[in-house]
């Protein structure tokens, strides 16, 4: 008996033992084939279909020509003003509206910002307004776009070198959201022409301007006028991030030029209320560009206008966007109304928060018989800085400050510690336990103690739940 003989004989013995199971196995393989005919009768028909649609896109790119870029991707036409509709503006701006709420972007859509000086500030505060959906911006300087100028200019490239840098911003922007409306003046910001320049009842007036006596004129105009005005200090020759921030004027004791304008200022008893973007950092080691020796005696004929430096510091180029950006971010929340933006002054006085701490230990002691104190020095630095800005609840600034307890019967926390001069915390410390403070303080003092604390809870929730 052949093999085939003796397979088919077992196999008919199989089927004779277990006819049941067989005929299972058998419509499991069927059903197993019919799915997999299936499925490759769906790829193929689909792959025809594709080989279809291909043929037909290629005939149809037959009759128009195809702009590639450089590295192979298709170029499409671009956006033009006639072209851009709301939907466009809408889906430009998601992230702003986002952020800001449809309020608050809407409110940043209609508004009307000036920038005198477009170099390296000027440049950058106009261009996050505009990528933000500010309205309206016009842009004032007299210079021209040189090559040295490259290294801290927004927008500006080699083609822009000897034009006008309001044109070239101009140019620009209207390549990346031709919905806003820019002006640009070539023009030297004066006495004889500053009411025309800042007319038209601008949200926000930034002086990016070099020249100090011009700065100080500027500043006194919008003061006088009542125009909302946000100044940059000196961005040459610093090199740390870390250190840029906003402040009032009357709080920057660090930055050289701030420090002389804010001495000009005084001569017009104006004392504070002006913003300005400056740095804490105290530039060491860079020096004044040099002038060649020939051109000393004449050293006026070689600057841009009388007046305006002929010798500058040298600038990193990142720091003027910073700033910049500082200054934008400023505006555009200021505009919005965005809640709770207060921004703060750091003021590097570690010294202060040590003296600080080591007193407050000493009054737990003394007052409330308490051992040890629950706050360190960087609590101490973040209550004193951030939850009462570096003043007294009661008087306001007073170079004779302290901590302590709010509610005499809870221990001290970020929720129950205030800012008093140390003669007011000394009487607060003595009062009785059951002392009404709203009565004692008044409600005004009362009520914005509370809030700030209830803004520190809401905010040590929120980061609680996330950390």
């Amino acid at each position: 008996m052949t093999w085939i003989q003796r397979f088919n004989h077992s196999l008919n013995d199989l089927i004779d033992r277990h006819p049941n199971t067989v005929q299972l196995a058998l419509t499991a393989i069927a059903a197993s084939a019919l799915t997999t005919s299936a499925i490759l009768t769906y790829q193929a028909n689909n792959r025809r279909h594709r080989a279809r649609t291909l043929k037909d896109e290629l005939k149809q790119a037959e009759l128009h020509s195809i702009d590639l870029s450089p590295v192979g991707t298709i170029t499409h036409p671009p956006f033009t003003p006639s072209s851009y509709n709301e939907q466009d503006i809408q889906e430009q701006m998601l992230s702003v509206r986002k952020f800001l709420g449809d309020k608050g972007a809407q409110l940043v859509r209609n508004a009307f910002v000036v920038v005198v000086g477009a170099g390296g500030v000027g440049s950058w505060a106009a261009l996050m307004l505009m990528r933000s959906g500010v309205k309206r911006i016009r842009i004032i300087d007299f210079d021209q776009v040189t090559l040295s100028s490259l290294n801290r200019h927004a927008v500006a490239t080699l083609e822009d070198v000897g034009t006008p840098k309001v044109r070239a911003i101009k140019r620009h922007f209207q390549e990346i959201a031709p919905f806003v409306q820019v002006e640009d003046v070539v023009s030297l910001l004066d006495k004889d022409n500053v009411d025309d320049l800042l007319g038209g009842s601008p949200d926000y007036v930034i002086d990016a301007i070099d020249n100090i006596n011009t700065k100080i004129d500027l500043i006194r105009y919008c003061h006088d006028k009542k125009l909302n005005v946000i100044s940059s200090m000196g961005a040459g020759a610093k090199a740390d991030p870390s250190r840029i921030q906003i402040a009032d004027i009357s709080e920057t004791f660090e930055d050289p030029l701030a420090r002389s304008v804010r001495k000009r200022l005084k001569k017009f008893n104006i004392l504070k209320g002006i913003p300005v973007a400056y740095s804490t950092e105290k530039p060491h080691h860079v020096k004044l560009l040099p002038l060649e020796e020939e051109k000393v005696d004449e050293a006026d004929q070689f600057a841009a206008l009388p007046d305006f430096r002929s010798r500058i510091l040298p600038v990193l180029g990142t720091i003027p966007s910073m700033f910049g950006a500082a200054i934008a971010t400023y505006i555009i929340l200021r505009i919005a109304k965005y809640p709770d933006f207060d921004p703060l002054p750091i003021k590097l006085r570690d010294g202060l928060y040590s003296r600080v701490h080591r007193e407050l230990m000493m009054r737990e002691g003394q007052a409330y018989n308490e051992k040890q104190c629950p706050l360190d020095e960087y609590d101490v630095a973040y209550i004193f800085e951030e939850l009462w800005h570096g003043k007294s609840v009661l008087s306001g600034p007073n170079d004779k400050l302290a901590l302590t307890r709010w509610n005499r019967s809870l221990p001290l926390s970020y929720t129950n510690t205030v800012c008093m001069t140390r003669s007011e915390a000394n009487t607060h410390d003595k009062l009785p336990e059951n002392t009404d403070l709203e009565t004692h303080y008044g409600k005004e003092v009362y009520e914005k103690i509370t809030k700030v604390f209830e803004w520190q809870k809401r905010s040590s929730e929120l980061w609680d739940s996330v950390l």
